[in-house]
């Protein structure tokens, strides 16, 4: 191969730099986003769910809308706008409690203190706020993956995206590991100042977006609206892929716990010196190294094997996060940790182990069900079982988290009731773990059907 081929363009690395950056921002501030919503605005669990539910489900739900319009007013112009936007937006998370703070609305210090929000309508303007981060967000998602695919040959297109995937992770970790500093340095107060961080990184990617990005493509003719929208009811009218994302939504409802329900109910039950976003780390750290060996494994296999595999693992993962409630103590020994936090990095880890099972085959069975010819349009649904697990999942946490594990704040702190009000908090996991197995059985359900329905075709 020659040294061309193999090289890549300044545009493919600007992008994947931007990629490195957006990411550490989006995942700083997302790990946190339930506990910012409660401890710096006020919003009880339920209210926190459906907010952040909503949010993770339009960035699922919206790329591949903003990738038709980036088609047309060419890539560079859209992460312009779309770093724009997340800046604004980020800057907006922290800007906005200061704001509330100068006026009198609200008072933070360093512990869990916030007076005079509860019964505000002020606080639903964060609402505006996070809507910019989901307008960029949505740009970026469709943009960066497109520009790795337009930036790279059919040589070196497999070292291109194998380099993008790295880089995603790179910047999750680098993102949810800033978190425990400012939470150890400022408190609650950091869950603010994690905004800036993030609107820092966004702002950087902006600036090396406007002087270096000069892609090789200016716009593209791309797809209109109307043959997305088309594509999508297409999508909803196919069976056979609606009943799959169904099923394959009750694993990620599952997994987005790690969001929605984890750094709440570990801060809770096993105290404020957790640390829930270093133990996040741990998925994409078992994803990255197991995924490669995994799907190796599993290539005589077909995609509903390995998707069944992963499937059955997810029950494991849901038992071992409730499991660190039933051993009881406050340290184990042999790790100096707390029960809760150590079962929890062990839930995770299987959460990773089923991610590498089923992420990448149920993108390639989802491709093989779409028209000859229209396979990246259906790709661009693929993520419809985010969109639904998001909601549904987000909801159902804080539902089960005001049940189950509610704020110390509702009872003036750690009291006695308090602590007979979260004896069962990890019947939550119980929850999750009976979602797990119910769509694990009816993956076995749904390929043993059809694999009756392809034999009579055939």
């Amino acid at each position: 191969m020659s040294q061309g081929k193999r090289k890549f363009s300044p545009a493919f690395w600007t992008a994947n730099f931007a990629e490195l950056l957006e990411r550490a921002a989006y995942y700083g501030v997302f790990i946190v986003i339930t506990l910012y919503l409660s401890r710096i605005l006020a919003f009880n669990d339920i209210e926190a769910a459906a907010i952040a539910g909503t949010f993770s489900a339009l960035l699922y739900f919206l790329p591949t809308f903003a990738g038709a319009y980036a088609d047309k007013i060419g890539f560079k112009k859209s992460l312009l706008v779309a770093f724009s936007f997340l800046t604004l937006g980020y800057f907006g998370l922290g800007l906005f409690p200061t704001m509330l703070e100068g006026a009198g609305l609200a008072h933070y210090d360093i512990e869990t203190t916030f007076t005079g929000l509860e019964d505000s309508n002020w606080r639903y303007g964060i609402i505006p706020i996070m809507a910019l981060i989901i307008i960029g967000g949505s740009f970026i998602k469709s943009v960066i993956t497109g520009t790795v695919s337009l930036e790279t040959t059919a040589e070196n297109r497999a070292t291109g995206f194998s380099i993008f995937y790295t880089i995603v992770n790179i910047g999750a970790f680098s993102g949810k590991t800033i978190v425990k500093p400012l939470r150890d340095a400022m408190g609650n107060v950091g869950l603010i100042h994690i905004s800036y961080f993030s609107a820092g990184m966004t702002l950087l990617a902006l600036i090396a977006v406007w002087f270096f990005f000069k892609p090789s493509t200016a716009q593209r003719e791309g797809k209109t609206f109307s043959e997305i929208w088309t594509a999508f009811i297409k999508v909803l009218g196919n069976t056979r892929l609606i009943v799959l994302i169904v099923i394959i939504t009750g694993f990620w409802m599952v997994q987005h716990q790690l969001y929605a329900t984890m750094p709440k109910y570990v801060l809770r039950m096993a105290g404020e010196s957790a640390s829930p976003s270093w133990y996040a780390n741990v998925n994409p750290l078992i994803v990255f190294t197991t995924v490669g060996l995994i799907t190796s494994l599993m290539k005589k296999r077909s995609a509903l094997y390995s998707m069944t595999i992963g499937m059955f693992i997810m029950p494991v993962s849901a038992f071992c996060m409730a499991a660190g409630n039933m051993i009881g103590g406050e340290t184990m020994s042999f790790i100096n940790m707390h029960p809760i936090a150590f079962m929890m990095i062990v839930g995770i880890a299987f959460q990773g182990l089923a991610e590498s099972f089923i992420s990448p085959r149920f993108l390639e069975y989802f491709s093989f069900q779409a028209p000859k010819g229209e396979e990246g349009l259906y790709l661009g649904f693929s993520h419809l079982h985010s969109f639904l697990s998001s909601i549904l999942g987000f909801l159902m946490s804080g539902v089960l988290l005001d049940q189950y594990c509610p704020d110390p704040i509702k009872f003036g702190g750690r009291t006695a009731e308090w602590a007979e009000a979260t004896s069962h908090a990890h019947y939550i996991w119980y929850y999750f773990g009976a979602i797990a197995l119910i769509s694990a059985i009816s993956l076995v359900a749904y390929g043993y059907i059809v694999k009756r329905i392809d034999a009579k075709k055939a």
